[in-house]
Order: C-alpha cells, then structure tokens, then sequence
C-alpha cells in the first residue's frame, strides 16, 4: 500500500490554522502525512479501509481557527447546505448565527479564503478514502467479497468526482468572463484526476480536465462498479449498490446532456431499487414527526450518524442542528433561530392538494395553515412561516443531542430518478416527459395534479420545478439549475430573502463556477493561470421599488 501514501502529495490540502473568517490561507500540510494518519487508524483489512468511505460522510474537521472546526463544516451534509444556499430556493433568515452566510451572500468565494478551501480539501480528501481501497486490491487475485468491495470503492469516487466536476466546472455566466488574466479560456474545465496509482511528481504537474476526459473517467469508475459491486455482500444503505451505480450513471448523461442514456438508466435504477426494496416515499413516510427523512430504509443511499460519532457529539455542528427547524440544541431550530425556509414564490406556486407543502410551515391565514404536523406543537408560534419542517431529529427527539442528532440524511433517493426519467424524456420527446411527470405526481403527491405546460421548455421547466420541490434541502436542484442555465431569483415584493441575499440574475450565477483553493495553485503548477475567476461582490442586491 506504499503507493497510497503519497499519490496526493502535490495536491496541497491545507490545514486551518488560527485564521480570521475572511483571512488568506497561508499554511501547508503534505497530503502524506493526513494519509498515512488514515491507513493507520484503521486496519489494513479491506472492510475497515470500505467502511472508511461512509464514515467519512460525517467526517469531523481536525483543523479550524485555533483548532475549533467551524461550525458550517460538517461534512457531506454541509456540501448538500452549501449549494442550496447558492441557489434560489433556500431562504435563511438574517441573523449574526448564520454560519453560511457567506455562501448565501456571495462574500469571500475567491480561493484565498477559508470558505473555498473547506469544499476543496473536503471532496479531496474524501477522495483520498476511495483511493485507498481501490489502490489496496488487485481484481486479479481479489476474492468475490474484495471485487465487491471495490465495486463500491469505484462508485464513491465516480460520486464525489461527479459533484466536484459540476460544482468546479466553469460555464458562462452574467458575471465573470471565462477567459483568465493570464489569457487562458477555463470554460467546461473541471477538475485534476488523482488515482491510487498517480506519483508524486504527477500530482505536482496535474492539470484541470475538460468535461470529456473527466466524463470518460467517471464512466470507468462507473462501469467497473457495475461489473463488480452485485458481489458486495453488505446490505447497508450507507453504501452504494447496483441501484445507486445505475442512479450515478443517470446523474452522469443528465449532466452530459445524453438524454437517451439519462432516461435508460433513470429507468434502470428504478426497477433495480424495487428489487432491492427501496420505493418512493409515501406521505406518511415524508411527514411523519419521528422518522420523516431520517429513515435511510427509505432511500437507495444515504449516510447515518450514532451518538458515537463526533460530529453528533457536538450537538450543533452537524446535519439536523442545521437542518431540523424543530431541534431545540443546534442552529436551525427554536434554540438559535436560523431556520432553513423554502423561497416564498416557490411556496405559493406548489398546489395546496399537494402534500409536499406540508413540509413547511404555511403563512398565518392561509389554507394550510395550523395544518402541519409538528413533534411539539408547543413550538408553533416560535417557527416562522415557511420554514422547514421536512428533516425530523432521530426519533423525533427535539431535546436531546445524542439522540435527536444521530440521524441520517439521504445521498440518492429513488424519486430523483423518476424526475430525471420525465426531464430527459421530456428533451426527446416532450409529450412522454410530461406523460411520465402527471403519472409520477398523480400517484405518489397529489392526485388531482394537473400539469398546463403545452411546449418543450414549459415541460421541462415545470419537471425541473417538481423536482426541485421534492429534493428541497438535499443539495441536488444546484446541478440542474447550473445545468440548464436557470436564473435565480431572490428579490421581489414578498420575498423571505435576507436584504444582503436578494440577487437577480440572468441565468446560472457565477458564484455556481466553484473556484480552486490558491494553495492547491501554489503545489500544483499545472494550475497556475488556469483557475476559476473570484465571483465574490460581483451582484446587487435587490432593494425594492
């Protein structure tokens, strides 16, 4: 395994140390060292090194101002919250605790600072974990239960290489040119591949990829993991299966743009998760107070906490102090009061008949309200309108960390694959894409749904609007509204927008062109005039009439 140690080397991940929020980064860390520390802490069996992947999920930051982990660093669940705050259909409200303001505001997203290192250093070092099984077994000679160890090492890093190739990837935009100082265009330019096998002189000389390549690679990843992971011989949901495999190819032609061979394997991640037990959703299921999406039973992948992991013993830096409105130990809910709501207008453009809008708490006087179903209904007056009641605490405990905090949160649901099957039908033929979208909604969401859109791009946009609606605070919508070149829009009369959030755009925001931490430039020379411009300031915020 002598190889794994140091195939990241070049990279440069960093660590935080003693750094005001907006302050440069200006310490190093050989990628060596944070290796080794890994592969020692575990045992060199392939299962510790497999099982290594979901922990690292809800991994707890060892670095932070004065070694104190900043408290919107929770792992995958603040990478999920990161994006939905980039985009339009989160609203928090204004207030000094909001951890992820700078994300919401566009302040600080160059790669100088600390915000756009964390992204950075997260999904590299997650990377890292793949990496080492994968580099730790050779198919040749590996049993049935390695291959399909390693057919689940393959989808996690064709996973977190997908996200990180359509979060860095730079598209145009409204604010920032593509061309940098240095001359050089960066559009459709992702990210360095880094494998179990790539040396240390490779990495410090390790270009971004263009969509293509990176696109080949991940199919690789992909195909190696159909091939091998039917032989994985774990059943938990924490990690990927041959549904989840086919939902990462689904993933991977929507964001190519290859409608036919998105709906193909939309279609084939259904029928696969039926056979493995996993279906959409029922409303109880969604709206029950004890265990509405905290059951991973429920989801084709997902990632679960105990009250043994660290980042639940924190109780408030993890996934449901952030996102439970009803939590009363962490950020989101009646402690703190920076409660997560849906956009105001996408509220009032879901049908009343439609239960998803049960996930929120309706406007005093409006139909629905003083209709949701709360695990205390003590706490109704002190939740604001709008705000999130769609992630309960672990067994509806509101009041006890270790309990309420030892929750999961989902990675791939079964319903995004119905959304990706009707949206990429839609692009071929928009008569069927609609087709399947009033099948799907009529029978798992509302009954009486009728759908008006009568032409290709209302279709499309009304499949990407349910869509958006159902994986409301799952931190997928980014991908699609980057994708389609969508505008986000905050600021109108009646917005719940913070004043300094209230942007207007036209099209995709530039802020959604994640940028590459400066250090990662200063190791990797291959980087150097090749990096995403600084959208930080770059929009006005509304200011009314």
């Amino acid at each position: 395994m002598k190889k794994i140690y140091k195939y990241l080397l070049g990279l440069g991940l960093v660590v935080l140390t003693s750094m005001t929020v907006t302050s440069c980064i200006d310490e190093t860390e050989p990628t060596e060292v944070a290796t080794i520390k890994q592969v020692e802490k575990s045992s060199s069996a392939t299962r510790a090194l497999l099982m290594a992947m979901p922990a690292y999920f809800n991994h707890y930051p060892d670095y932070g101002v004065n070694d104190t982990p900043r408290h919107w660093s929770f792992a995958y669940g603040s990478m999920m919250f990161i994006r939905d705050c980039e985009i339009g259909d989160c609203a928090m409200p204004p207030l000094g605790y909001d951890h992820f303001d700078n994300f919401y505001t566009d302040k600080y997203m160059g790669n100088s600072y600390v915000f756009c290192q964390y992204l950075w250093n997260y999904y590299y070092s997650f990377v890292m974990t793949a990496n080492n099984l994968i580099g730790s077994i050779h198919p040749s000679s590996a049993t049935d239960q390695q291959k399909g160890y390693l057919g689940a090492g393959y989808a996690f890093r064709a996973m977190l290489y997908l996200d990180m190739a359509r979060c860095f990837e730079f598209l145009p935009n409204d604010a920032t040119s593509a061309t940098t100082d240095e001359g050089n265009d960066v559009t459709n330019y992702t990210v360095p591949i880094v494998t179990d096998s790539t040396s240390e002189e490779a990495a410090r000389n390790n270009p971004r990829v263009k969509r293509d390549v990176m696109a080949k690679f991940i199919q690789g990843d992909l195909d190696k993991a159909e091939q091998m992971i039917p032989k994985l011989d774990i059943t938990d949901r924490t990690l990927p299966h041959l549904d989840c495999v086919y939902g990462l190819k689904a993933r991977l032609y929507m964001w190519l743009e290859d409608y036919p061979d998105a709906e193909k394997y939309a279609r084939m991640a259904i029928n696969e998760a039926a056979n493995e037990g996993v279906s959409v959703m029922s409303k109880d299921d969604c709206l029950n107070t004890t265990t509405g999406f905290n059951d991973i039973s429920k989801w084709m992948w997902g990632s679960q906490m105990t009250s043994e992991d660290d980042l639940v013993k924190t109780g408030i830096i993890n996934w449901v102090s952030w996102a439970s409105s009803e939590n009363k130990f962490g950020y989101g809910g009646t402690g703190a009061g920076v409660f997560r709501m849906i956009d105001a207008k996408m509220y009032s453009r879901i049908d009343d008949n439609d239960f998803r809008k049960l996930e929120f708490i309706a406007p005093a006087g409006s139909k629905l309200s003083g209709k949701e179903s709360l695990i205390d209904e003590s706490q109704r007056s002190g939740i604001p309108a709008y705000a999130s009641i769609k992630f309960r605490p672990n067994k509806g405990d509101i009041n006890t960390s270790s309990v309420g905090a030892a929750s999961a949160f989902p990675v791939m649901r079964v319903e995004e694959m119905y959304f990706i099957e009707a949206e990429a039908a839609a692009h071929q033929d928009p008569e069927k894409g609609k087709e399947l979208l009033v099948d799907f909604m009529t029978k798992y969401r509302d009954p009486q749904y009728v759908c008006k859109a009568n032409n290709k791009a209302d279709i499309i946009d009304e499949i990407v609007f349910q869509k958006r609606v159902e994986l409301w605070g799952e931190g997928q919508s980014f991908f699609d509204i980057k994708r389609l070149n969508m505008s986000v829009t905050r600021g109108y009369e009646g917005t719940d927008h913070e004043d300094l959030a209230r942007f207007n755009t036209n099209g995709r925001p530039a802020w959604m062109n994640w940028c590459i931490v400066k250090n990662e430039e200063n190791n990797n020379s291959a980087l150097k005039g090749w990096g995403n411009p600084d959208p930080s300031d770059k929009y006005t915020p509304w200011a009314g009439k």
